[in-house]
C-alpha cells in the first residue's frame, strides 16, 4: 500500500435506524473523508402486523436484509425519548432492541444519539421540527422529493449524525473544552 492510499480517507457505509413500533425509518449513507452520499432511504410499515410479536420478528428481518445489501460499518439508532406512556415506551425500546439485535449479530458497532443531538448536528438547532430536519437533508443530499414519511429522513438524520460525530472525543457533561474533559475523563489521561 502506497503513502497516499494509506493517508485516502476510507470509504464507510453508515446505517441510521429511526425506531418505531408503526413505522420504522432507515437511512444509508457512503462517507469517505468529509464527503458523504446517500444510498437508500426510507420506512418499513409494521402497523399492519396484528402483535407486537410479529411487528418485532418483521423489523428483524427488514434490517437483517438492509445490513445484508448494503454491509454497514456501523449503525447509528436514534436514543427513544422519554414519554408519558410506560407502554409505548416498552414497546419502542423492544423495538430499538430487536434493530439493534440485527446489528449485532453480523459484529457491527452501534451508537445512540438523543433526538436533540440529531436535530442540532443536521440543522443547527436541536429543537428543530421533522420538516425543517428533513429541509436541510433535503439540501444536502440534493433530494429532488421528499418522502410522505419523515421517519425515513429522520433516519437519514441519524445517520449524517454519526458521520459528523465518528471519531471526536465526546464529554459526558454540559460543558465542552478541555478542562471539563479532563474532570470527567481522568482515566484517559497519560499518568
Amino acid at each position: 500500500m502506497s503513502k497516499e492510499q494509506e493517508k485516502a480517507p476510507k470509504e464507510k457505509i453508515i446505517l441510521g435506524i429511526d425506531p418505531g413500533t408503526n413505522v420504522m425509518g432507515y437511512g444509508v449513507i457512503l462517507t469517505e473523508g468529509k464527503k458523504y452520499k446517500l444510498l437508500q432511504y426510507g420506512v418499513i410499515h409494521l402497523k399492519k402486523y396484528g402483535t407486537h410479536e410479529l411487528k418485532l420478528k418483521k423489523i428483524f428481518e427488514r434490517i437483517t436484509g438492509i445490513i445484508e445489501e448494503f454491509l454497514p460499518d456501523s449503525v447509528a439508532l436514534e436514543a427513544p425519548f422519554f414519554g408519558v406512556n410506560v407502554q409505548s415506551m416498552l414497546k419502542l425500546g423492544r423495538a430499538q432492541g430487536v434493530a439493534m439485535a440485527a446489528a449485532l449479530a453480523r459484529d457491527i458497532p452501534i451508537t445512540e444519539y438523543s433526538p436533540k443531538k440529531v436535530k442540532q448536528s443536521v440543522t443547527g438547532n436541536g429543537n428543530a421540527s421533522k420538516e425543517q430536519v428533513a429541509a436541510m437533508l433535503q439540501t444536502l443530499f440534493t433530494i429532488t422529493e421528499l418522502p410522505k414519511m419523515l421517519d425515513a429522513t429522520d433516519a437519514l438524520a441519524v445517520a449524517l449524525c454519526h458521520h459528523f460525530h465518528e471519531g471526536r472525543i465526546q464529554t459526558k457533561g454540559r460543558n465542552a473544552g478541555w478542562k471539563s474533559f479532563i474532570e470527567e475523563n481522568p482515566d484517559r489521561l497519560k499518568k
